[in-house]
């Protein structure tokens, strides 16, 4: 069965650009020129991949995928973009997003990067990266069989890495995870928790995406 991919993109030449690539590349592609249609389309089918554009037509990229999410569609997302300034990248990964690419872009990246994201969500099912695995029944988190001593909020900062291994978690979701509208975090409070897990986790890699977030790498 052919991987279908819906494609929001408002410049057409390069949208039928891109179909042609993808289609080549043993691709299912149903493509959109504004977010109202792209959200209009995810109701009449289920798809594999969303690629969206964010500066489109009607309802931007960023909006759809927030729509989405909040409607539990949980479908793995990239974002293609000309916008480079972390404030923007954070608001993507934000509106959840699983990864994103700049253009002008080289096609073989592309579709290495798809091959990636669909590969990391068959596994995703699992809640395991490498020797780390969440036990949802009992709430805990193993290494190596052995359960970690973790705090509520480190119990939800690594699994929340663990969620989106291999993609940047930017920092204002993981605000948003350990702390309710009436607390009140911090970027130093956050550097707390991590420097505790990598304690407890010497042999994993927790990047800092300097001003964005970080990265649990598998």
């Amino acid at each position: 069965m052919l991987t279908k991919i819906l494609l929001l993109e408002d410049d057409l030449l390069f949208g039928e650009t891109l179909v042609d690539l993808l289609e080549e590349n043993n691709f299912e592609v149903t493509h959109v020129p504004n977010g109202q249609s792209a959200i209009d389309a995810t109701f009449d089918e289920k798809f594999n991949i969303y690629i969206l554009d964010i500066n489109v037509p009607l309802i931007d990229g960023i909006t759809v995928l927030k729509e989405l999410r909040d409607a539990n569609d949980s479908t793995p997302t990239i974002f293609l973009t000309s916008h480079k300034d972390k404030e923007m990248l954070a608001r993507g990964f934000v509106s959840g997003a699983d990864d994103y690419i700049t253009k002008p872009f080289d096609s073989d990246e592309l579709i290495l990067r798809l091959q990636a994201l669909l590969r990391r969500c068959k596994t995703s099912n699992n809640t395991c990266v490498k020797g780390l695995c969440h036990d949802e029944v009992h709430k805990r988190i193993l290494y190596n069989k052995e359960e970690l001593n973790l705090s509520r909020k480190e119990y939800s900062l690594l699994l929340l890495l663990m969620q989106h291994a291999d993609n940047t978690v930017p920092k204002e979701l993981i605000s948003d995870e350990l702390w309710n509208i009436s607390q009140t975090g911090s970027d130093g409070a956050i550097r707390v928790y991590i420097n505790r897990i990598k304690q407890l986790l010497p042999q994993m890699t927790i990047e800092n995406i300097r001003g964005i977030g970080y990265k649990l790498v598998s």
